[in-house]
């Protein structure tokens, strides 16, 4: 039998989160957007306590990683220290992080919690990971911009555990400005109008590309734009999973729960297989097939990066 990665997974709140469990999910990175990024819903620190005690008295046992992976600024680098310190608190399994405040700061506060290293399109090198490595993370969060190579050479050349994202949207703008209250100020919309701009099917268009949709959406830490189509990597499991990769995220943002309980069931059932017997392990097409009925007709499933010239 094969040794079986981590299936991570996201959540929008404590019931999604409990359905993703029990679809098979392994772990899950949940937070507020005080200090996380791109959330796909609010997980204040008692509703964090909540998912790790359903986490402790489940039969699977997820792990919980708490994300702080924002960009602090003066202020909320201030607020690092207690923050960090009832995380460790709570329980969480790790503190996902980019910026190296958070890092700092949990040397004091949260000294016995795993580090993830993820900088979204930074992290692109095995000298990176070893870097951060050295300095306490004992994971690194690849860029979505690497291909299969890059991403295979990070793993045999680092001690760290190495984490891919293998399906779903993926964010490719990020401004601090909040664009989508400026744009409805200029349709004479006031933003208390607006309940929330995360999943409001607001999109952008490029001129030359009519067909493809931009989602795009705002927070507290600015507007992000996302891209037009879902990585899809089921069919090709079985590379990442020869390579030894640690962890495989599928990220659930603007997705429904009902979607991404399809999504983990399938990619569940793809690791099981291939780890019971990874001689014998073909690829089911009846994987693919769950995920293209639940799948948006107007967003295609793409390999992403994987299979491109190298960017880096």
């Amino acid at each position: 039998m094969g040794t079986k990665p981590e299936l991570l997974a996201t959540a929008a709140s404590m019931e999604e989160l409990r359905l993703l469990a029990e679809a098979g999910a392994d772990a899950f990175v949940i937070g507020e957007s005080r200090f996380g990024a791109r959330l796909p819903g609010e997980f204040g620190l008692e509703q964090i306590g909540e998912a790790v005690r359903f986490a402790r008295g489940s039969e699977r046992r997820p792990r919980i990683y708490a994300a702080v992976n924002n960009l602090m600024d003066n202020r909320t680098a201030e607020e690092l220290p207690g923050y960090l310190g009832r995380l460790a608190e709570i329980g969480v399994d790790a503190i996902v992080f980019g910026d190296p405040s958070v890092l700092l700061a949990a040397r004091e506060a949260a000294p016995s919690v795993p580090l993830h290293w993820n900088a979204e399109m930074t992290s692109t090198s095995y000298a990176q990971a070893e870097y951060w490595g050295k300095r306490g993370a004992s994971r690194i969060v690849l860029a979505r911009e690497l291909n299969m190579e890059q991403v295979i050479e990070v793993k045999q050349r680092t001690s760290l555990e190495v984490q891919v994202q293998v399906h779903g949207m993926t964010n490719i703008y990020h401004s601090k400005r909040s664009l989508v209250d400026s744009y409805l100020g200029h349709l004479g919309k006031a933003p208390e109008q607006v309940d929330s701009a995360l999943g409001q099917g607001l999109f952008l268009k490029e001129a030359d590309r009519r067909d493809e949709r931009y989602p795009i959406y705002q927070d507290a830490h600015g507007t992000y734009m996302m891209s037009s189509d879902d990585i899809c990597m089921i069919e090709n499991l079985h590379e990442l999973l020869e390579a030894g990769i640690d962890s495989l995220r599928v990220e659930g943002l603007m997705k429904t729960p009902a979607y991404n309980e399809t999504v983990v069931r399938a990619y569940r059932a793809a690791i099981d297989a291939y780890a019971a017997d990874p001689a014998a392990y073909r690829f089911d097409p009846a994987w693919l097939d769950a995920i293209r009925r639940a799948q948006d007709p107007s967003r295609e499933l793409s390999y992403g990066f994987f299979y491109k010239e190298q960017v880096y």
